[in-house]
């Protein structure tokens, strides 16, 4: 009796050691690796605790932004206070799953690699918070009520702790902080109040236009930049539609819609061999032909007009979320 009570004791602690650990990002944007050594020295400054976002963006040439997709360095982004999977550390560094980031790399969430010192474990936080999701482009949580600590994306989400006259108090990785109520909008756990807002479709496609002339960012899924993917993953969540991370599996879930049929805030897709390939590419439809995507590394967030687009032979699909 007392020897199978053991094997199961054994047995429970060796697939409690064998369970992904949950943390919390703990920088304003974690810049997520395909592996421990593909960052290069200019790469420096999002390794670090905390961040430099902008002196990294302000650093790299245009040849060194092409490679974050030609030597695939970099998988995507998560965002301050997020929660990930930790499955395995080596080195200074973790492998991370992102739940809120669907892909068919792994069911748990979307894989890749982030330096140690930027998680921290996650705390025992009353559950029920309502949570403060910011929605200005950009915005400070200050360590105090006239002391800035960092600058966080657009849809960073952290727990209220009190609703104050022009601060709401929240809790971070770290702490307590605050936030100007003017950059945040409040939210009842992962639900998001559609008061007021008459075409969600319309709302994704004005969220997106806030964006314009945003130089496009490999693997960016934050305010500092977002790749084609990212910015149509950002879009949904704002109207808390959580849609697959890449385009290849945005383009296998939602509703299929013909073109004639097309919406605005309706997903399009390309693929190579004029749409017969692999898809490469997701633009956001805005009506009336047009288009709003993040194009390619030289470029920024832009709308076009589909019919004229350089890829509109690679048009192969086009899907809906948000109705």
């Amino acid at each position: 009796m007392s020897m199978n009570k053991g094997v199961s004791e054994s047995m429970s602690k060796s697939e409690s050691e064998s369970m992904p650990k949950r943390m919390l990002v703990a920088v304003s944007v974690a810049v997520v690796w395909s592996k421990p050594d593909s960052p290069r020295p200019v790469d420096e400054p999002v390794l670090r605790y905390p961040v430099e976002m902008r002196e990294w963006l302000a650093s790299m040439t245009l040849s060194e932004r092409l490679d974050l997709c030609l030597a695939s360095r970099v998988q995507t982004q998560v965002l301050y206070g997020s929660a990930v999977l930790v499955v395995e550390e080596s080195d200074g560094w973790s492998k991370v799953l992102i739940p809120q980031q669907g892909t068919r790399k792994d069911a748990m969430g979307y894989p890749g690699w982030v330096p140690s010192r930027q998680l921290v474990e996650e705390s025992d936080a009353p559950s029920g918070l309502k949570r403060a999701e910011v929605i200005s482009d950009k915005a400070w949580l200050y360590k105090s009520p006239s002391q800035q600590l960092i600058e966080l994306s657009y849809l960073t989400s952290l727990p209220v702790l009190e609703e104050m006259d022009k601060l709401v108090k929240v809790q971070t990785p770290e702490g307590e902080g605050f936030l100007k109520a003017d950059d945040i909008r409040l939210m009842d756990g992962p639900l998001v109040s559609q008061a007021g807002v008459v075409n969600i479709g319309r709302g994704i496609v004005e969220q997106a236009k806030r964006f314009l002339d945003l130089p496009y960012l490999w693997g960016g899924a934050s305010s500092y930049g977002f790749d084609c993917s990212g910015l149509a993953h950002a879009m949904h969540r704002y109207f808390g539609i959580l849609i697959p991370r890449d385009a290849s599996d945005q383009a296998k879930q939602g509703t299929p819609v013909e073109r004639e049929q097309l919406e605005a805030g309706d997903l399009v897709f390309f693929a190579h061999e004029e749409g017969k390939g692999s898809i490469h590419h997701v633009g956001i439809y805005a009506g009336d032909n047009q288009m709003i995507h993040s194009p390619e590394t030289t470029k920024s967030i832009e709308l076009v007009d589909m019919r004229t687009f350089k890829l509109a032979r690679e048009h192969c699909e086009s899907r809906r979320y948000w109705k």
